[in-house]
């Protein structure tokens, strides 16, 4: 039998440590891999329920929030709708009661029909004229601004043709622009009269109808108009359509309301239709999707933050409970190679104390040349010796301290590269944020206490420029700091953006004291300030201007004594 030799014992020692850490290093990824399994089967049992929970309560009450949302738009609609016939009924009404005044003829004079049109636009302003017709359809009296239409005759025209004809005592015409070539619709009341027929007819302005219209449906946020049977708008939003224009909507023959579902001119909107009593008009309200099923985008939020909420406490249960078992799981598989985790520690501190005697060598042996060195070149130039010594000799001495000198230099810098300071991190930013971020929240609240107003001016469409956030932040920080010390009692500090194609402009104003031109020309000056002793140490300035330079920019100073200050700070977009 061979005898094992020291070096093969000596191998099989260090092949020892090894076998250690690759069991413990399978052990670990064997968890690892075990936790994320555990994980994620743990995850997908409790969040699918909630997720299919989610999914049925949407499609459960979608269909019946849309259709709480179409009732409210037809509700809406049929209110709208009985207003506007309850204000055609009134304007009946009082062009019926001139039939029935004292002063009432058959041969009105010019001035008692003025006082009827003053007794219409009492009460309403919607009325621009008044005429008075006869069986033949001639207007025997009129008032109002076009006094050539005394005398015309208006028996072919559709409204009068319309009301001798019709079963009632009235009738409400379309939108029509008739002899003044105007937009107007007219309201026109028959009565017998000694066995003859007279009209009495009003004008109404459809501008001052959409103003009654669009007031009725004011804070509800639809648009409403009013359509006659042949699709013709008789009275519109401006930038919905034109008065007699095409309407891009007609409800279905035989339906008197209802709501659809349409789209106009690329918006889905939602219209609820009814067609009014007094005139064959159809009252049309429309409402973007958007508003009409707020309520449906409400609920579907608050159901995603829900079920996200639900989704995030579960998997916070599950990542606790995983590592908690796991974790039990992998100490008890882990105490098998206690024992020779033992021997792998006993190791390491054998290693450390190596490695501690090591550098305590390199150190003291540079350390003992130096002193060994000094020690010659004293003997050296000590009479009692008698040594020969030439400069020959001591510069070479000289040259082994210098080695024993940087040789412990190279271990002392070894150590100091992990002190040393990381570069400047520039990332795009946008300045309006930067600014935002700086007197946002203590530095606005110790403005107001301070009576001092802040403005803010930014360009909605400024671009991102290259900077370092927290130390373009100390600059914006500086400049608004100076701005509040130089205004003294009350006052405006601005804080403005502005972008051309070549660079961004951030500017702080203030309403201060001002600058004289010799302050201006040293204000970059380290160490200058022109505050009291103890309230500035006259870098502020000096440092923010080596800020903006180092990122390809400047800081351009406007000021005159009396007249505030304004510091703009300009960065190149990159």
């Amino acid at each position: 039998m061979t005898r094992p030799s020291e070096n093969d014992g000596k191998a099989a020692a260090a092949d020892r440590p090894d076998r250690s850490r690759g069991r413990r290093a399978d052990t670990t990824r064997y968890f690892k891999k075990l936790r994320r399994r555990l994980r994620l089967g743990l995850l997908a049992a409790f969040s699918l329920p909630v997720i299919a929970l989610a999914v049925y309560f949407h499609f459960q009450f979608d269909p019946t929030l849309r259709e709480t949302g179409k009732l409210h738009l037809a509700s809406l609609a049929e209110s709208q709708k009985n207003t506007v016939d309850l204000f055609l009924q009134e304007r009946v009404t009082n062009v019926f009661s001139l039939f029935h005044g004292t002063e009432f003829t058959v041969d009105p004079s010019r001035q008692q029909m003025d006082r009827y049109l003053r007794g219409l636009r009492q009460t309403s302003d919607a009325f621009i004229d008044v005429g008075f017709c006869d069986s033949s359809g001639v207007q025997i009296g009129y008032a109002g601004p076009h006094p050539r239409l005394h005398g015309k005759d208006y028996s072919r025209e559709k409204w009068f043709v319309s009301v001798m004809r019709s079963e009632t005592s009235y009738y409400v015409s379309d939108i029509y622009l008739g002899f003044r070539n105007q937009p107007h619709f007219t309201i026109a009341v028959k009565q017998r009269i000694d066995g003859n027929l007279y009209v009495m007819r009003a004008t109404l302005d459809p501008d001052k109808f959409y103003a009654f219209l669009r007031n009725i449906s004011r804070g509800e946020s639809v648009d409403s108009a009013l359509v006659n049977q042949v699709g013709q708008y008789q009275v519109v939003a401006p930038g919905r359509g034109a008065l007699l224009g095409k309407s891009e909507y007609m409800p279905p023959d035989g339906e008197r309301s209802g709501v659809e579902e349409i789209e106009a001119n690329g918006e889905s909107v939602l219209v609820a239709y009814v067609w009014l009593s007094e005139t064959p008009w159809v009252l049309m309200v429309r409402q973007p999707l958007g508003i009409a099923y707020a309520e449906i985008y409400d609920a579907r939020t608050v159901m995603i933050a829900s079920t996200a909420a639900i989704m995030a406490i579960l998997g916070l249960l599950v990542w606790l409970m995983a590592d908690r078992l796991l974790k039990r799981a992998q100490l008890a598989a882990e105490s098998r190679e206690e024992l020779r985790s033992e021997l792998i520690h006993a190791s390491k501190l054998a290693s450390v104390g190596e490695l501690a005697a090591g550098i305590a060598h390199e150190i003291n042996n540079p350390l003992a040349v130096i002193v060994a060195t000094t020690g010659v070149i004293r003997d050296q130039f000590d009479p009692d010796f008698k040594l020969e010594w030439t400069p020959e000799t001591v510069c070479e001495s000289l040259d082994n301290i210098d080695t024993a000198v940087f040789r412990a230099k190279g271990i002392t810098q070894t150590l100091l590269k992990f002190s040393r300071k990381s570069p400047t991190q520039l990332v795009l930013g946008n300045l309006n944020q930067i600014l935002d971020e700086v007197v946002g929240g203590l530095k606005e609240q110790e403005f107001q206490v301070s009576n001092i107003e802040l403005v803010r001016d930014y360009d909605p469409d400024l671009p991102d420029v290259l900077v370092d956030r927290d130390q373009m932040g100390q600059v914006f920080l500086n400049l608004i700091n100076n701005a509040g010390d130089a205004i003294e009692e009350s006052g405006t500090i601005t804080l403005s953006t502005r972008h051309d194609d070549s660079s961004v402009r951030a500017t702080v104003s203030d309403t201060g004291q001002g600058m004289t031109p010799e302050v201006m020309e040293q204000a970059f000056l380290p160490f200058y300030t022109s505050k009291e002793v103890g309230k500035g140490t006259g870098l502020g300035l000096s440092v923010s201007s080596s800020i903006v330079e180092s990122v390809g920019g400047r800081i351009e100073i406007q000021s005159a004594p009396g007249a505030g200050s304004s510091f703009t700070v300009v960065l190149p977009i990159h």
